[in-house]
């Protein structure tokens, strides 16, 4: 199947979104990432992602970026421990696992998502990307779409791909179905400079990842690559809880006083995260897509990532399956094994949707565990398991 004479166009520049370009680039094809960021200099925020030999690592090999990325990745970041309500440490790999083992089924090397997005960008070829490009609509016209962004470009494309996240604008176009609600919210909260606000919890980060149990509530966070740290107060609550809690996310006093009536028996310590956070607290409700969703495969339109298959993140699962996802999509439409462009999508959507349920279900598995009145026994014996 030639792709020489066809327009690509991907719709978000995230990790899955700039992978495929990267893939269908080094097979000569002719592809434009439309992304709503104004340029590659705005900040990407959120936590480091941890890539998994399969799915992420595999992409990256394959896109000939793996030697880029381990000059790029965060040393000792995938190191955890695991601790009580009373920040007592109750399991550690920190003296266990090696800083550096690629190759390893358990090795989960973790990169910032600022450094992640440059060399993907830079490994592009100029101008692909299309920065201000906020996609309002499209339309069919003649074999192709054309597609409006709401800087008032308008663009032709033979083929789309929507890579453009959760709440994508794309998605309708090809499936009716919505995602569901996990019952769970992760409060989401980002400190500066923690070594000097607040070195209690830096040094029980100590430049990895802490996961803290107690009540049905969770602490999970990490260190970033600049020195800051971000964490998440994660817990079930009703789906509207963001709206009609009455907090001011702005307010870290407040913020301050909530956890400390929502985590009773919580020790002080916890408070430091609270009362350094740079405001505002952004509230997250979690959302899968259902495990069994099917769809009529189009002729020149599909998906991947999160637009395809968000999930809770209590698998590590997301940024894999959106690299994943461009790497097996790349393959199906440049291998020359199908007959048409159709046959290439509906192959790859078969075998996404299957991978994609597998890892939510795992993930919805994970967050019941981790929000359960024994989630600490139950983390402790997994881990210490793997070790």
């Amino acid at each position: 199947m030639e792709l020489n004479n066809k327009q690509i166009a991907i719709v978000g520049g995230g990790p899955g979104g700039l992978t495929l370009a990267r893939l269908l680039q080094l097979k000569g094809a002719n592809v434009n990432v439309y992304e709503r960021d104004f340029d590659k200099n705005a900040r990407v925020q959120g936590a480091p992602l941890d890539l998994h030999e399969d799915a992420g690592l595999a992409a990256l090999r394959k896109a000939e970026l793996l030697d880029a990325f381990k000059k790029n990745f965060l040393r000792g970041a995938d190191k955890k421990v695991i601790t009580n309500a009373h920040a007592e440490i109750l399991f550690s790999d920190h003296d266990a696992k090696p800083e550096e083992n690629f190759g390893a089924d358990y090795f989960r090397p973790e990169i910032d998502r600022g450094p992640l997005r440059n060399l993907l960008l830079t490994s592009l070829k100029p101008q692909t990307v299309v920065w201000n490009s906020h996609f309002i609509s499209m339309e069919t016209e003649g074999e192709g779409w054309r597609l409006h962004f709401k800087n008032g470009i308008s663009v032709y494309a033979d083929i789309v791909i929507a890579a453009d996240g959760a709440n994508s604008k794309i998605r309708p176009y090809i499936t009716e179905i919505k995602p569901f609600y996990s019952g769970i919210v992760m409060l989401e909260g980002n400190i500066h400079k923690a070594k000097e606000t607040t070195p209690a919890m830096a040094a029980l980060f100590n430049g990895g990842k802490v996961m803290a149990f107690g009540n049905g509530k969770c602490i999970l966070g990490g260190q970033k690559g600049n020195g800051d740290l971000g964490f998440y107060a994660s817990f079930k609550a009703d789906e509207q809880w963001p709206q009609n809690c009455g907090l001011d996310y702005n307010d870290t006093s407040r913020m301050l006083d909530w956890f400390k009536k929502e985590y009773p028996g919580w020790s002080a310590i916890w408070n430091e995260l609270f009362e350094n956070a740079v405001p505002p607290f952004i509230p997250r409700p979690i959302y899968c897509m259902p495990l069994n969703q099917h769809w009529e495969t189009k002729t020149n339109l599909t998906m991947l990532g999160d637009a395809a298959h968000v999930m809770p993140p209590f698998a590590g699962e997301g940024v894999n399956m959106a690299m994943r996802d461009a790497l097996e999509l790349s393959e199906c439409l440049t291998s020359g094994k199908f007959s048409t462009l159709q046959a290439a999508l509906s192959f790859y959507e078969a075998n996404m949707r299957k991978r994609a349920s597998k890892a939510a279900r795992e993930s919805l598995e994970n967050g019941e565990t981790m929000h359960s009145e024994h989630a600490l026994e139950k983390m402790l014996a997994f881990f210490s398991g793997h070790r």
